[in-house]
């Protein structure tokens, strides 16, 4: 028995190793196969004869516009790319193969020939172009922007790769838009922790999305990436910032940790019960004309013609209830993306909380224009301080920084008038004990007089 055990043993130990062997080989095949299928020899022979022309870096076409456009398509970037089972007909079915290149062809510039493209990217990536469609990239290209993005702007789609595919930093397609944004991003804490110390970090499509991409100043979207990874600020905060909660509601991100960046008060005008950020219809340019209108010397509005202003907006607004509701953040896009180490972060209370604080120095009232985008106008410093003002920015209020004077002096008014009410009372009281206790003497001695008289 023991025998036969170990002999039983000895078989399926046998049979393990032949099927590991097996398995290995199979992987082996599987990625030789992958390595493969990156060969310009395993492509179609429809896809190989195109190749034999656009192959060549040198095979150019000029436009109607004058434009020099390249017909030059890399072979082997095209079999290593994602597209490389995608033949060249399924995107260009337009084409005759039989008059191909023997008959000229009008393109007016090679962004009209991207638009016309692009829908056929929707073929395949319907949730993708969806997606697309809802950002602020497709609303500008909506209203007739020449710059903003098409798909093939961001993937080349004879090279394109997986976006879980690690590219060195400079490939990121934003920056060749946002390039002033890029290069600063580039040197802050994030850009660094992939440029320098090699690590994962964010880069522009984790915080702004690849595709649904909305304004950063609409809604409180970017704070709250910033809390996905950041999961334990509120309470790491919470250990030394008194108010956690109150501050991450009014102050961004950015405002206390890009330490060098000039900051502002932003007055964004909210709208209904739920107190939905207040959207500019579109045709309908109420925000932009009665702002301008009020502010006559185009100096900023001041507490007078704010009030009006958002006395006329919650007349015409079928939710009403529009109110203005503040939030301390940077002056500008690049400033934003200049984050700094955590030590370098800004603690002093004292930056925002006194009288004249730099960051209450600038202010600017705040709608979303009908992309998103905000639609700003300037506001005089003052109207933080003002009584004229208490009911427009009751929505913001820094201790020390906004203090309103006269509400000061009517607060020492109330403070002496309850104390001088008791005093008052006292000496008052004294005196009439005074006069009483005179009387009373006066009457004592009288009676002792007709007393003695008797």
């Amino acid at each position: 028995m023991k025998g036969s055990s170990v002999m039983g043993a000895t078989i399926l130990s046998s049979r393990l190793r032949v099927l590991m062997l097996t398995g290995m080989a199979a992987l082996a095949l599987l990625g030789w196969r992958a390595d493969a299928r990156a060969d310009v020899s395993d492509l179609s022979e429809e896809d190989q004869a195109c190749l034999k022309c656009h192959d060549r870096p040198d095979l150019t076409k000029t436009l109607e516009n004058g434009e020099k456009f390249s017909l030059h398509i890399s072979g082997k970037a095209y079999a290593e790319s994602m597209h490389n089972e995608t033949s060249c007909e399924d995107c260009h079915d337009s084409i005759d193969a039989k008059t191909h290149g023997k008959k000229p062809s009008a393109i007016e510039s090679s962004r009209e020939y991207a638009l016309g493209m692009k829908d056929i990217c929707e073929d395949c990536h319907k949730k993708k172009f969806k997606e697309y469609g809802d950002s602020i990239h497709a609303a500008l290209i909506r209203d007739g922007s020449t710059k903003a993005p098409l798909c093939s702007n961001c993937h080349n789609p004879h090279t394109v790769q997986s976006s879980e595919k690690v590219r060195p930093i400079a490939d990121t397609p934003c920056a060749s838009c946002h390039k002033e944004i890029f290069q600063a991003y580039s040197k802050d804490v994030h850009g660094l922790e992939r440029t320098a110390k090699g690590k994962t970090a964010p880069i522009c499509a984790d915080c702004h999305q690849a595709h649904d991409v909305k304004a950063a100043s609409l809604g409180e979207g970017v704070r709250d990436t910033c809390l996905s990874c950041h999961e334990k600020a509120v309470e790491t905060h919470a250990n030394w910032l008194p108010n956690t909660q109150r501050h991450f509601d009014a102050i961004s991100c950015p405002a206390c940790h890009a330490p060098g960046a000039k900051r502002r008060v932003n007055l964004r005008l909210y709208e209904g019960v739920d107190q939905v950020q207040l959207s500019q219809k579109t045709g309908v340019p109420q925000f932009v004309k009665r702002a301008i209108a009020a502010d006559e010397g185009n100096l900023g509005l001041d507490e007078r013609a704010l009030w009006s202003l958002l006395k006329e907006m919650n007349e015409d607004n079928v939710a009403g209830n529009i109110r203005l509701r503040g939030r301390l953040e940077v002056s500008s896009a690049i400033e934003a993306h200049q984050l700094g180490e955590k030590s370098t972060a800004v603690k002093d209370c004292n930056t925002c909380h006194q009288s004249g604080a730099e960051p209450f120095q600038s202010v600017i009232v705040t709608v979303a224009g009908p992309d998103g985008r905000p639609l700003r106008h300037g506001i005089q410093k003052d109207v933080l301080i003002s009584a004229n003002s208490v009911n427009s920015v009751s929505g913001f209020y820094a201790i020390g920084s906004t203090r309103i004077r006269l509400l000061d002096y009517l607060l020492v008014l109330v403070v002496l008038g309850s104390i001088s009410v008791p005093i008052v009372h006292m000496t008052i009281r004294r005196l009439f004990r005074r006069a009483l206790e005179k009387r009373e003497a006066e009457k004592a001695a009288a009676a002792a007089r007709d007393r003695d008289q008797v």
